[in-house]
């Protein structure tokens, strides 16, 4: 596979852009399109002026060597078919989106049929800490090849994990069952718990059950990331379902998941409150006043 000069990114918002801040440190051309680019005012319009934004999906795309994809869950498959027909033949088509198994196999046939090489991608962490080195399972029969590449580019956290498509996606989703699940049944027991005045009794409690965190601190940051990215988080707790209900299972905690980081979105203000306390009050006085919980 020879060394890529022209990458499109195909959604960005805050993954794309911290995507295209890193890859601009190497010699390539980058390209964008994401939906809100037909609106002059918002933020991926806004963003990063040295990045070409194609007039539409296709037109930002055709060009590519690779195009990476980082649109919310939902738009996973609407994504691959948006570029299907302008893939350069051979170009990798990088899915970095959280979606089920199922629906990463669907976007891989769409893409491959069409002469594109998919790699299946499940980012294992949040994107903010390592950025386009955080830690990243790559899946599919042109994963293994793509690596090399990959770690040249900047993507150091990536790691080869299977030539079957939807084992990397399904090892992201059943992951993210308890990661979102502790967010979201922090949330509710901490808010309940503030209610009646015993959260730090809770607290405690949960430092002696599982000792080693500080309880506080981390209930702090799983609620802010529920606040702060609760609509995402809900459109990926439902790709989680999917996810649950591809293997035969109900969905139970992961579709309550869904609803309560859906929920959790609307009280985004609270991330001011510094302390525990201070944010489950900024919450409570915000359901007080009529906003859904």
């Amino acid at each position: 596979m020879s060394d890529a000069q022209n990458i499109c990114l195909i959604g960005f918002g805050e993954v794309g852009q911290v995507l295209a801040e890193d890859l601009a440190a190497r010699s390539v051309t980058l390209s964008a399109w994401d939906s809100l680019c037909c609106d002059a005012d918002s933020a991926p319009s806004r963003a990063a002026i040295w990045v070409r934004k194609g007039e539409n999906a296709e037109d930002a795309a055709c060009d590519a060597d690779i195009i990476i994809s980082a649109v919310t869950a939902a738009q996973t498959l609407n994504a691959a078919e948006s570029i299907a027909t302008a893939i350069k033949k051979d170009a990798v088509y990088l899915d970095l989106n959280s979606a089920s198994p199922g629906a990463k196999q669907k976007a891989a046939a769409l893409i491959n049929a069409n002469g594109g090489r998919y790699v299946e991608a499940a980012v294992m962490s949040p994107i903010g800490p390592k950025r386009i080195a955080c830690p990243m399972l790559l899946g599919g029969p042109y994963a293994e090849a793509f690596l090399a590449l990959a770690k040249d580019l900047g993507f150091k956290g990536a790691k080869f994990f299977s030539a079957e498509y939807g084992k990397a996606s399904a090892a992201k989703m059943c992951r993210s069952v308890v990661v979102k699940g502790v967010e979201a049944l922090l949330t509710e027991s901490l808010l309940s718990a503030r209610h009646y005045g015993v959260e730090e009794t809770v607290v405690s409690s949960l430092s002696d059950l599982f000792p080693g965190p500080d309880w506080e601190k981390l209930s702090v940051y799983m609620i802010s990331r529920a606040l702060e990215h609760g609509k995402r988080r809900a459109e990926e707790m439902r790709e989680v379902a999917k996810t649950v209900e591809e293997a035969g299972l109900s969905p139970l905690m992961s579709s309550a998941c869904a609803e309560r980081q859906d929920r959790s979105a609307a009280y985004r203000y609270a991330l001011a409150e510094e302390s525990l306390p201070q944010m489950l009050d900024a919450i409570l006085n915000g359901a007080r006043a009529g906003r859904a919980l």
